[in-house]
């Protein structure tokens, strides 16, 4: 049996977007319902101060979500893993309509767990 986890990196995001919390919130939210993922405890936010970006984190039944932002270098990283099968979220389309990114790279790993020879 694997898990399935998938880091995603993207870049040229509008630096106003990375700071705030409602719009991070609002991706959470559609890969939560999108993805049909089942959180334990409610979205943990942090605010770095002045200019900084924030930390996003969510327990999920499946495993994790989080996001850390960079408004600085106009970044996001993004951090999903699922220890059951989901479906394929489009994070190069919506990222790139919410945050404006024009550079996007998803990596999906398989990440086996249990007894392996």
């Amino acid at each position: 049996m694997t898990g399935r986890e998938w880091v995603v990196d993207a870049f040229g995001c509008r630096p106003e977007d990375l700071r705030s919390q409602e719009r991070l919130d609002l991706l959470f939210r559609a890969m939560i319902d999108t993805l049909g993922l089942c959180p334990i405890h409610p979205i943990q936010w942090h605010k770095f101060p002045d200019e900084g970006g924030m930390t996003g984190f969510v327990l999920l039944q499946e495993s994790h979500l989080a996001v850390h932002t960079f408004p600085e270098h106009g970044s996001l990283c993004l951090n999903l893993f699922c220890c059951r099968p989901k479906p394929e979220f489009n994070y190069v389309y919506f990222l790139g309509r919410e945050f404006g990114a024009d550079n996007v790279r998803v990596r999906k790993m398989e990440r086996p767990y249990g007894v392996h020879s």
